[in-house]
C-alpha cells in the first residue's frame, strides 16, 4: 500500500471544505492525509471545528504579505506537504517557484465565468442569478499568481432554478463541491503514484 498523499488545507471561514476532505479520507474515498490546516484568524469558526476533529491547525496572522507568505512556506515545508488545497481561503497565496503545480482551489462557479478578485461566496451565486444563467456549478483548478485563472482540472454542473436565491443556489453548488474536490485530488494522486512507479521501474 502506498503512503497517503500529504496535503495542507488553507481556510478563511467555516471550514466546511476542509471537513469534507477529512470525511472523504476517513471513508476511504481519498488516499490522503491532512497534515496541517492554516488559517489567518484564530476566531474563525473553521479553526474550532477543525481542531475538534483532531486536525493540526496553525494561525498565520502577520499583516505584512511577504512575512505571512514566508511563515506559511515554513509551516508547509515542515509538514512535508505534497499538495496544497485552498478551501475558501480569501487571501492571496504566494505560489512562486516553490509551490508551482502543487496548489489547488475550488471555486463556486463554472470558470472562467464569475471568477476573479472579490468573487467569492454568495457574491458569486448572486452574480450568476443576476446574469440569468440557466446553469452553474463548481470548478477545481490549479492555482497560479492570478485569481481563478489556473488550468481547470474538473467541473461539475447543476441547474439554476426559477425560485433560487443566493442561499439555495449556494447549497446546491456546495453539494457538488463535496464530491468534486476529493475526486480531483484523487485523480492527481493517481497520476503522482503512476509517475513515481515509472521512476522506480
Amino acid at each position: 500500500m502506498t503512503e497517503p498523499l500529504g496535503i495542507a488545507a488553507l481556510l478563511s471561514g467555516e471550514g466546511r471544505s476542509v471537513l469534507n476532505l477529512a470525511r472523504s479520507i476517513r471513508e476511504c474515498e481519498l488516499h490522503a492525509e491532512i497534515r496541517v490546516v492554516i488559517a489567518h484568524d484564530a476566531s474563525l469558526a473553521g479553526v474550532t471545528r477543525c481542531r475538534e476533529t483532531g486536525l493540526d491547525v496553525r494561525i498565520v496572522s502577520e499583516k505584512d504579505r511577504d512575512a505571512c507568505s514566508d511563515a506559511i512556506d515554513l509551516i508547509l515545508r515542515d509538514a512535508g506537504v505534497e499538495l496544497i488545497c485552498l478551501c475558501g481561503y480569501l487571501r492571496r497565496f504566494r505560489v512562486g517557484d516553490l509551490w508551482r503545480g502543487k496548489v489547488l482551489n475550488i471555486h463556486p462557479s463554472l470558470l472562467p465565468e464569475f471568477g476573479g478578485k472579490g468573487m467569492y461566496g454568495r457574491r458569486v451565486h448572486q452574480a450568476v442569478l443576476d446574469a440569468g444563467r440557466g446553469q452553474t456549478g463548481c470548478t477545481v483548478h490549479w492555482v497560479d499568481e492570478e485569481y481563478d485563472r489556473g488550468p481547470i482540472i474538473l467541473q461539475e454542473r447543476c441547474e439554476v432554478r426559477e425560485n433560487d436565491d443566493s442561499e439555495t443556489l449556494a447549497a446546491r453548488v456546495f453539494e457538488l463541491e463535496c464530491s468534486a474536490y476529493p475526486r480531483a485530488i484523487e485523480r492527481i494522486t493517481s497520476k503522482l503514484r503512476a509517475s513515481a512507479s515509472m521512476c522506480e521501474s
